[in-house]
């Protein structure tokens, strides 16, 4: 992290401060206190507080209890942003973030000192650690920006000020906070009301902006997916040869290459990326089955983008499908649930198993919870069989990945 004075900190940060002897400034910044390294400076969020002593033990320079957690964290990135040469690249959208973050970190770390955020850290403890690891050499910095509702994108911008907003794509998701797809597109145009005059919106064709001011790369017309034959992606912005073979990821894809040719960075011939745990995951089974472990959570969008991910990899071995149920989409709940039983019966499976009280209208045999899933799963699993597990974060359905995976070591 880029150095901050601990006085200048103290000011900043209204709470209960401790600090080493022989501390004068913070080079990182944690809120797990196992995570610390000598010099850095622990955040207690939630039952942190607890955690000081043990933080102290670890080398930390000095621990706060905040009086507001988030704002703390928040005033403490842009102290750091404040300081930085980095390009600022914030992507957000209903789906495919994380991965298009993914896609994009890891074109980028090959040709410049690179930041991205780690696993799916982009809400309002996430996005300013992510901050917190920029170094005084770091060139670009890959924040990643979920919401739950209005202004908490302007609120992660506040402190991140991008130079760049990446928006994936529009679809029902937290319906259940902002009412309509309408109602997305404006929580997640808050990303493009806050880039600098001279900046840069890479989104959908179809999303309307407003602004006049900024350069704007339409994926689907200024970037176009031509084939994706895996291993070999062709895009109008470049080819390059990839480790993953789902559809819906060479979309995710497209929007990442657009992204790097805004940063001036060349399409690599080659592209191995490695996606963050619970998402777009493919581990063997014994007897040549295949796991395909995205866990994180789901959509009627994603479900069926999942399901027919599933039908090709399979390639004529049996399909199981452990799906959840899907969360946060208020009253467009009950439809989006019919919408993936409809895509699973289009697009078909051999065993399906669903979780949850809401996934009932899947059909299939029903579990209440992911620990009865996996006791029905393991019941059915034969050698050669291909599994996807999705749904819900709150299902909790990564144990029954886990297990799977478990099995495999």
């Amino acid at each position: 992290m880029i150095p901050l004075e601990l006085d200048m900190l103290r000011d900043l940060v209204p709470g209960q401060w401790e600090r080493a002897v022989w501390a004068t400034d913070v080079t990182g910044v944690q809120v797990d206190s196992r995570r610390i390294e000598e010099g850095d400076l622990f955040v207690a969020v939630g039952d942190g507080a607890a955690y000081t002593k043990h933080a102290f033990a670890r080398g930390a320079a000095a621990t706060v209890v905040p009086n507001e957690p988030f704002a703390a964290l928040a005033a403490i990135a842009g102290a750091v942003r404040d300081r930085s040469g980095a390009r600022f690249v914030a992507i957000t959208g209903s789906m495919g973030k994380t991965s298009t973050k993914d896609i994009l970190g890891a074109i980028c770390a090959a040709q410049a000192r690179t930041v991205a955020a780690e696993r799916s850290f982009n809400a309002e403890i996430g996005v300013p650690l992510t901050v917190c690891r920029v170094e005084p050499d770091t060139e670009i910095c890959i924040v990643e920006m979920a919401m739950r509702g209005f202004g908490q994108i302007a609120e992660l911008c506040a402190f991140t000020r991008p130079d760049i907003g990446v928006i994936t794509n529009i679809g029902p998701v937290h319906l259940e906070q902002v009412g309509t797809l309408e109602g997305v597109a404006r929580a997640k145009s808050e990303l493009i009301d806050a880039l600098p005059s001279g900046g840069t919106a890479v989104v959908p064709a179809d999303f309307a902006v407003r602004r006049t001011d900024i350069d704007v790369v339409r994926v689907g017309e200024d970037a176009r997916l031509e084939s994706f034959d895996p291993p070999l992606l062709r895009t109008s912005v470049g080819a390059t040869e990839v480790n993953f073979s789902a559809q819906h990821l060479a979309v995710n894809a497209v929007s990442a290459l657009a992204t790097a040719r805004v940063l001036g960075l060349e399409i690599p011939a080659r592209l191995d990326v490695t996606f963050a745990e619970w998402r777009n995951q493919e581990l063997p089974l014994p007897g040549g089955g295949l796991l395909v472990n995205d866990a994180w959570n789901a959509n009627p969008l994603s479900m069926r983008a999942a399901l027919e991910h599933l039908r090709t990899l399979a390639a004529g071995r049996r399909r199981i499908a452990v799906l959840g149920e899907m969360a946060e989409l208020g009253g467009y709940s009950d439809d989006a649930h019919r919408e993936v039983a409809e895509a699973v019966a289009e697009v078909g499976v051999d065993v399906l198993i669903s979780v949850g009280e809401r996934a009932r209208v899947y059909g299939g045999s029903h579990a209440a919870d992911a620990d009865e899933a996996l006791a029905l799963l393991r019941a059915e699993l034969a050698p050669g069989d291909c599994v996807l597990v999705k749904g819900a974060r709150v299902v909790g359905l990564e144990r029954v990945a886990d297990a799977l995976a478990g099995v495999t070591a």
